[in-house]
């Protein structure tokens, strides 16, 4: 073999030439292209930084309660009628005949006083008033004759006159033995002690041979006579809810000793002033205790449904700013701008909040509005925001 058939063949200057260009072109898109992406990335940074720069809120539209709310209260649970008997008289009690829980009827007998004090003062008024009938009938007598005689002038008409004032004054003394003698009977039947109404004996705080002192000022009652028929409930509400609570309206009932079970109550009448102490109004219900499962002097809980106020807006209780300014929330306006609004609270419900005035239905009111925000201030929604990151991700799943 020769050694010309090894030789390689020679590249003509004009292939090397259009290889270059080539390699040239490639180079220059390259470059180009990554310019153009930086330039994009660039693009899309100052984007995101811009937008990150911009406060990202919630907003929610202010709305008009479409329902009631319930008020819940404390209260107290009192017996439709209540009559703490004292004993009108003095004495050692000689028996009583009902106790505690007895049910008793109007007029029944609870209970006797043994009156040794006043026995003698109703014999004295006897004594009394036989004397001052006596006296009465001999100067009616005496008048008589004394009228008599001044008929053939035996006597002077002074005389006769003395005679008959002497008569008026006996028969008024007789009249007034005769008074204080009713009197001393009349107590003397206050030594049986009876139930002024049909009701149940809730206490009995005397026993046989205890002194009992008239009146109520100087010792406990002696029985109390209870109508727990039907029961009063009194609830102490708040100011500004009492305009609201009307009588005829029905509330619902909890007591400690039936969980899970609800009394209907009605409300009666409502005290129309407010204590000056505590700042509440007092509310007298009614409920029905035909079955006597309720016990006066008990706690109940009150729920009270109150109607919507068509006036109120309600906003989330986060919403709420309260500074140097006082109350204010903050709203977004059609131009995407921060504008605060002065609002007063009509009421309280924990994580909402009733307006009274100061905002307008439909108004765009940020929850929880971060620091630092100010009047004016450019803000977006994080509706917005979601929808801007959505996009984003469109455009990065294209590239890839």
């Amino acid at each position: 073999m020769s050694p010309d058939t090894h030789k390689p063949t020679p590249i003509s200057p004009r292939r090397l030439k259009r290889a270059g260009w080539v390699a040239v072109i490639v180079i220059v898109v390259v470059v180009v292209s990554g310019v153009a992406t930086r330039a994009n990335d660039a693009r899309k940074l100052k984007s995101w930084t811009e937008a990150q720069a911009v406060p990202t809120v919630s907003v929610v539209a202010a709305e008009r309660s479409d329902k009631g709310s319930s008020l819940d209260l404390p209260g107290r649970l009192e017996a439709y009628s209540r009559a703490p008997i004292y004993a009108r008289v003095s004495g050692y009690l000689k028996s009583w005949k009902v106790d505690i829980g007895a049910p008793v009827k109007a007029g029944q007998l609870l209970a006797e006083i043994e009156t040794p004090d006043l026995d003698q003062q109703l014999l004295q008024a006897k004594a009394d008033l036989a004397s001052a009938e006596a006296n009465s009938a001999l100067a009616a007598t005496t008048a008589k004759r004394w009228q008599a005689m001044l008929g053939s002038d035996s006597v002077s008409r002074q005389e006769v006159d003395e005679k008959s004032g002497d008569y008026t004054a006996k028969q008024a003394l007789a009249k007034a033995a005769k008074a204080n003698l009713d009197r001393i009977e009349a107590m003397k039947g206050f030594a049986r002690i009876v139930a002024p109404f049909d009701g149940v004996v809730t206490a009995r705080e005397t026993d046989v041979g205890a002194l009992i002192n008239a009146g109520s000022g100087s010792g406990p009652e002696l029985f109390v006579v209870s109508d727990m028929r039907k029961l009063r409930v009194y609830v102490r509400v708040p100011q500004n809810y009492a305009p609201s609570i009307k009588p005829g309206a029905i509330a619902q009932l909890t007591v400690p000793e039936y969980p899970g079970r609800t009394f209907q109550a009605r409300v009666e009448a409502s005290a129309g002033a407010v204590n000056a102490e505590s700042g509440t109004t007092l509310i007298q219900l009614a409920v029905d205790n035909a079955d006597g499962k309720l016990m006066p002097g008990g706690f109940a809980g009150v729920k009270l449904d109150r109607p919507a106020d068509v006036a109120a807006l309600r906003v989330p209780a986060s919403a709420l700013i309260f500074d140097d300014q006082g109350l204010r929330v903050a709203t977004l306006g059609a131009d995407g701008k921060v504008a605060f609004k002065k609002v007063t609270i009509l009421r309280d419900y924990g994580k909402s909040l009733e307006i009274g005035s100061g905002l307008a239905e439909g108004d765009r009111v940020i929850e929880s509005p971060p620091d630092g925000l100010a009047e004016g201030d450019h803000v977006q929604t994080a509706t917005n925001n979601a929808e801007l990151a959505k996009s984003q991700g469109r455009t990065n799943e294209k590239k890839a």
